[in-house]
This record gives C-alpha cells, sequence and structure tokens, in this order.
C-alpha cells in the first residue's frame, strides 16, 4: 500500500501546470525523426526524448498522451508544445493555447487495464501501461 502512496507523491511533484500551446509545421525534431502534425509528440525543454507524458486541458477535462520528441516551446510563458493531432485531442486548436497539467509517466509491467490504479493510464492504440512517475 505504501508503494502505491509513494508513486502518486512523486507523480505530483513531476506534475506541472501551465499554459501549452501547438505546432503543426516543421520537418525535424530535435531528436531527428520527422515531423508528424497528425501524430501524438510534443517538445518540452528539459524531458527526455521518449519520455510519454498524459497531458490534461484543465478546462475541458480532455487528456492525452503525448512522446516528447522535440525541445521547446520557446515562449517563456509555456510549459509544453503538442503536435496538431494532440492539440485536436485536447481541444485546444481554436484558441492555440490552453491551461494544462502535464504528469510525466514510467512504464511499468502490463496489467489489465480494467484492474489499473487510478495512478496508472493505458496509453492509446499501444496497450502499453504507464504509471504517473
Amino acid at each position: 500500500m505504501l508503494m502505491g502512496a509513494t508513486s502518486v507523491i512523486q507523480a505530483e511533484a513531476a506534475a506541472q501546470t501551465g499554459k501549452a500551446s501547438y505546432y503543426k509545421h516543421g520537418a525535424r525534431t530535435a531528436s531527428g525523426e520527422r515531423f508528424n502534425p497528425n501524430g501524438y509528440t510534443a517538445a518540452h525543454r528539459t524531458l527526455p526524448f521518449g519520455t510519454r507524458v498524459l497531458v490534461t486541458n484543465l478546462k475541458t477535462g480532455k487528456s492525452v498522451i503525448v512522446r516528447v520528441n522535440d525541445r521547446g516551446p520557446f515562449i517563456k510563458s509555456r510549459i509544453i508544445d503538442v503536435s496538431y493531432g494532440a492539440a485536436k485531442v485536447l481541444g485546444i486548436t481554436a484558441t492555440g493555447v490552453a491551461t494544462v497539467k502535464i504528469v510525466p509517466l514510467v512504464k511499468t509491467a502490463a496489467a489489465a487495464p480494467a484492474t489499473a490504479a487510478p495512478a496508472e493510464a493505458v496509453a492509446e492504440n499501444s496497450g502499453e501501461v504507464f504509471s504517473l512517475r
């Protein structure tokens, strides 16, 4: 029981709240891969490439899991830039910017989604299970 409580505390410590924006143009990302505007990727200043992040629009409650593959945002008041595909899921394409909460996820042993604890999220279309960091 203590282990689960520790995970939630670590997740809250790693979580950030702030402004997110989106981008849909670019050729290559800072990680070297080709940018896919319809993918579920993001730019973050410090998280390692490949880190999965749960991004939640605080106004609408909509969430998406993105993979960090780029650096940015380059506007100081923002904490993350998501791809256009992720922005559509979050519902921020009309406004361009939204207040979000981001939580880095860490891969755990596979578990059935029906028995997943509240501190876990299942990546859409991948079957991977992640715990909040």
